[in-house]
């Protein structure tokens, strides 16, 4: 059986999909697997900030369009890129085991930022959660591949960058992260730090294939969250974020622990909305957590708890 797998081309987006060919060469050695490589216009216009673009859906595109035109059987995403609605036609057939979800600063640790210190960051939700914690801090926009993102941290006029901790790991590039930040202080993106794996809606075989390569706790998770985005009615340019976990049950406390939370157990899931400013002109952040056991309707309880607290609190001064 002959897969090809369509991805975008910057090393990145390179590891993730020879990531996933590993995985499946792993589940059937006598699988061909191709990666098919593909500029998209989101890499190709690195000057322009991706609101003005169409947001982050513009990475996953031109990707889908290749499963969908039949370039590819196969397309490897950052799930963090993916807007919550997937296209008709496609499925999320897949999500391996997801790395880590935090952010971290390159350059400087958060703790020994200068006052008034610059920031390079394109994401709206880590400059509010960022000015929430420091209302002096001043923000660059800030766009390219993690060797454009780390060579910024280096000039004089940034004192940090934020990026996503598991894209340094996968580069080999760990010993550059500075900080790296509690999911706590600083709540992830949606999905951050796990893959989609898409494929045709109507491919019963690679459906069949690509299950074998799903880590149930995570894709519990990623669902969770994903629903979340999709109830804010937004997709990964809000100022909003979410972060699931699984709790651990009475089962969990065996031997068997050490293998992680079940699949199976109660969902919590901790997320932030961004909001005007207030009164003040200070950043406003609210913080929620909801917990259930419908990945589905976990996420959309708290899209709906955020998007009140955020409207009871408008127009108040901060106390």
């Amino acid at each position: 059986m002959r897969v090809r797998i369509a991805t975008r081309a910057s090393p990145l987006a390179r590891w993730q999909a020879d990531h996933v060919a590993g995985l499946l060469r792993s589940a059937d050695p006598d699988l061909d697997v191709e990666v098919v490589a593909l500029s998209t216009e989101g890499d190709r216009r690195t000057d322009v900030p991706l609101s003005e673009i169409g947001g982050k859906g513009v990475f996953a595109t031109e990707v889908q369009a290749a499963l969908l035109d039949g370039r590819a059987d196969v397309a490897v995403h950052s799930a963090k890129d993916l807007p919550a609605r997937t296209p008709d036609g496609l499925v999320i057939a897949a999500v391996p085991e997801r790395g880590d979800v935090r952010d971290a600063l390159v350059g400087c640790r958060l703790v020994d930022l200068p006052t008034d210190g610059v920031v390079a960051t394109g994401s709206a939700r880590r400059r509010v959660q960022l000015a929430h914690l420091r209302p002096d801090l001043r923000f660059e926009d800030l766009r390219g591949n993690m060797a454009t993102r780390i060579a910024r941290s280096e000039r004089d006029d940034v004192d940090a960058v934020v990026v996503a901790a598991v894209a340094l790991h996968r580069l080999g590039l760990a010993d550059r992260l500075t900080d790296v930040l509690p999911a706590t202080l600083m709540v992830p993106q949606v999905a951050q730090g796990a893959l989609a794996v898409e494929c045709r809606s109507d491919d019963a075989a690679l459906r069949e294939l690509l299950a074998g390569i799903e880590h149930a706790a995570s894709r519990r998770a990623v669902d969770a969250e994903r629903a979340f985005l999709s109830e804010l009615g937004g997709d990964c340019t809000l100022p909003a974020g979410a972060h699931a976990t699984i709790l651990p049950t009475d089962d969990d406390a065996g031997p068997a622990a050490s293998a992680g939370p079940v699949a199976s157990g109660v969902l919590s899931i901790r997320g932030i909305l961004g909001a005007d400013p207030d009164v003040h002109g200070r950043v406003r952040v609210a913080h929620a957590v909801e917990v259930g056991s419908d990945p589905d309707a976990v996420g959309r309880a708290l899209a709906v708890r955020l998007r009140a607290d955020v409207d009871a609190t408008a127009g108040e001064a901060p106390r």
